[in-house]
Formats: structure tokens, sequence, C-alpha cells
């Protein structure tokens, strides 16, 4: 009888371990859902809006998908910092807007990725270590 309880009580441990990594993932992913959103410079709040999360077991997953993302991410013209710099052709360039030319040499960055992704890295870990 004895045995029979060990193996109950390893299964109902299997299965809280099991729970726990799961809400590990689950909270890991809503950190990298949350901290780029409060960080990202926002002007219409649609590359904020553009930040998306799905999680399913032990599968967590973040996206930024707005083509401006990068350019906030790194800067543009003089001021890029990405991989690669500025390729700009070039510097500065003129553009046309709401019926007016405007002049610039870039954008500088405003990071909102890479800085919140440090922060999912130590939660991460902490979560995990236990």
């Amino acid at each position: 009888m004895a045995v029979n309880k060990i193996v109950v009580d390893l299964e109902r441990w299997s299965d809280d371990v099991k729970e726990w990594a799961e809400r590990g993932i689950e909270t890991t992913a809503d950190v990298a859902y949350n901290e780029p959103r409060r960080r990202i410079a926002v002007d219409t709040g649609d590359t904020r809006d553009a930040i998306d999360k799905t999680y399913k077991g032990y599968n967590g997953r973040v996206v930024v998908d707005s083509p401006i993302g990068i350019y906030l991410e790194f800067g543009t013209g003089i001021y890029a910092t990405g991989p690669g710099g500025s390729r700009a052709e070039k510097i500065p360039w003129t553009y046309f807007k709401d019926g007016q030319f405007y002049t610039t040499y870039g954008m500088v960055a405003q990071p909102f990725w890479f800085p919140s992704m440090d922060i999912v890295e130590q939660y991460f870990k902490n979560y995990f270590r236990g």
C-alpha cells in the first residue's frame, strides 16, 4: 500500500510541477507583453497596439507587428544605432506631410524592446530558480 501512495504522490507532484512551469511561461509572456508597451514612445499608439502575445502550455510568444517598431528601437539617419547603422543614401532628406515640407537628419533611437527583454530575462531566471 505504501508504494501506491508514493506513486499517487509523485503523480500529484508531477502535475503540480507542470502547472507551476506553465504558470511561469504565462507570467513571463505577460511581462514580455507589458514591459515594451509601458516603455514604447507613443504618438498615435499604433506600434504599442501592434504588440501581441500568445501562450499555451510551455510556449509563449510576444511580437511587435509594426513596420516602424525597428526605427523606434534603433533610430534612423545619422542617429541609427542598429545593425549596419544608417544606410540612408541622402542625409539630410526632405519629405512632405500635411501640406508642408520637412527636412530631417533622422530620429534618435527610443529603445523599448531590448531594455524590456533584459527585464523579462531576469524575471524568467528568478521564477525558474525557485
